[in-house]
């Protein structure tokens, strides 16, 4: 140590006038020599570490190698970096552990032969490189896709690994690339124009949806993220890519659901409307139903009153019939309605046995002739007493009476209403043929449809419930009922029943 003591004033000038740590050991590795900035750099005052073993700046877990290192080092004489490759750390007195950056210079004075290690602090330096590193991992194991490129040229600088693998090119492709090649919505006057504010600092960020396309050719929707950024005095875009082709599915499968619900409700709404004005029609049309024959009623029983004289018989039976008429009549619509009920609850049971149709035939043409108009004439079917039927024997009067009734009335003075029976295959068919003023085709789709009538029918007596009544219990039996028709010339209505129903 008195070669250092005698060149004192020479040693501390020298070692003064450098900022990195300067520590001199000997070939023991003991501590001989340190200037003012290691011994900040350590936290111990110079007499402290002076006459130490260099150990004393070393963490425990490196002092082995690291003692080998410098005797290895000191045989060698030469200069050089320490620890290249490897992290080193030094330790401070108050034993906490720093990176450190370590370069071994070996010297003679007087034949003593020394070590003078100038040592760096790199705390600093290393913090910012792990968080540069930890930086660039996310850079480069996002997810997104992230684009580089300069600000004037465009040119990609540099893109991440979810970007390469999207995208479909290589980086080396990329660099020969620019943001218009991938953007087929875009022209550069228009990209330039988008990018400009950003550019002029008049904005922070940018955010717009945008097309990608692929190396392949195919095209995904993208939502863009593009933020300006500066490398030594060169402008940069950096632009964070987010593929929404999920979300855009989904949108669109939302917006699908949204027009369906809207659509439903709009069908919903138009079918409350149409119930709506259908319930007022109905019970517009029960109360003339009602009022009409009621009226009839009354008028008759007045007048029958006026005959009580025997020789007046023949003209009180004029009105009471009228009377039996009108009650019948009226007795059919409530009839309807609680069918109607019935048919809606559940609660109608239908009764089986086998019985001749003529017999039924007869009891509804009997009663339709009290309807018959003026030189009006039912044609009778032929040949029918020899077939039997298995059906609910009220359900076929039903059915014949409306639609006989129903060919009577919308027939005019002088027709005929024609009714033909057959036999096929196991199956009855009813004909039901008129000359009357038939069904508007417009119209003909809504026959079966409760309370409906048909425009040209408005005049005539009727609650519209009687067709769907018949269809009704025909599909509820296996049967079936269909009709044509021509406006002002007749209508012909087909009933199919099975003969054997069960």
């Amino acid at each position: 140590m008195d070669v250092f003591k005698k060149g004192t004033n020479i040693f501390k000038i020298l070692s003064e006038a450098v900022s990195e740590g300067i520590v001199i050991v000997n070939t023991s590795h003991i501590i001989v020599e340190t200037n003012d900035s290691a011994n900040q750099i350590f936290g111990y005052e110079k007499k402290e570490l002076v006459g130490q073993h260099l150990d004393i700046l070393i963490p425990n877990q490196y002092r082995h190698g690291h003692n080998e290192h410098v005797s290895g080092f000191m045989e060698k004489g030469q200069k050089r970096q320490m620890g290249r490759g490897r992290d080193l750390y030094g330790r401070r007195k108050d034993g906490s552990e720093f990176p450190v950056e370590a370069g071994l210079n070996p010297f003679s004075v007087y034949e003593n032969d020394y070590v003078m290690a100038l040592v760096i602090d790199i705390s600093v330096r290393k913090k910012a490189e792990q968080e540069l590193q930890h930086w660039a991992k996310i850079f480069n194991e996002s997810l997104n896709e992230i684009f580089i490129f300069d600000s004037k040229t465009l040119q990609f600088l540099n893109v991440n690994k979810g970007a390469l693998k999207n995208i479909g090119y290589s980086l080396e492709e990329l660099k020969t690339m620019t943001p218009l090649d991938i953007k087929p919505d875009f022209d550069k006057a228009q990209f330039v124009e988008k990018i400009t504010p950003l550019l002029e600092d008049s904005l922070e960020k940018l955010k717009f949806n945008s097309v990608h396309k692929r190396k392949d050719g195919t095209l995904y929707p993208v939502e863009v993220h593009l933020q300006k950024s500066s490398l030594r005095e060169n402008d940069m875009l950096v632009a964070i890519i987010l593929d929404i082709t999920e979300q855009e599915k989904y949108t669109q499968k939302l917006e699908e659901t949204v027009d369906q619900r809207t659509r439903q409700l709009q069908k919903a709404l138009t079918k409350e409307q149409e119930l709506g004005e259908l319930k007022t029609k109905f019970l517009s049309l029960v109360a003339h139903e009602f009022k009409t024959p009621l009226s009839g009623i009354m008028t008759s029983a007045t007048l029958a009153g006026k005959y009580p004289k025997e020789e007046q018989q023949e003209k009180r039976e004029k009105h009471l019939k009228t009377i039996r008429g009108k009650v019948k009549y009226l007795n059919n619509i409530i009839n309807d309605f609680l069918s109607i009920e019935r048919l809606e609850s559940g609660k109608f049971t239908y009764s089986f046995s086998k019985f001749p149709i003529s017999k039924v035939v007869n009891e509804v043409i009997y009663d339709a002739n009290m309807l018959l108009k003026e030189n009006q004439h039912i044609e009778y079917p032929d040949q029918i007493d020899a077939i039997y039927l298995n059906f609910d024997e009220k359900i076929l009067e039903l059915i014949l009476t409306n639609l006989i009734n129903n060919a009577i009335k919308y027939s005019s003075e002088e027709s005929t209403v024609n009714i033909v029976v057959e036999e096929n295959e196991g199956t009855l068919v009813f004909y039901i043929c008129d000359e009357g003023i038939g069904i508007p085709e417009a119209e003909q789709k809504y026959i079966f449809n409760r309370y409906f009538r048909a425009e040209n029918a408005l005049l005539n007596q009727g609650t519209g419930i009687g067709l769907n009544i018949v269809k009704t219990h025909l599909e509820n039996l296996g049967g079936t009922i269909t009709f044509t028709s021509i406006e002002g010339k007749g209508s012909e209505f087909k009933v199919s029943i099975p003969l054997e129903t069960s």
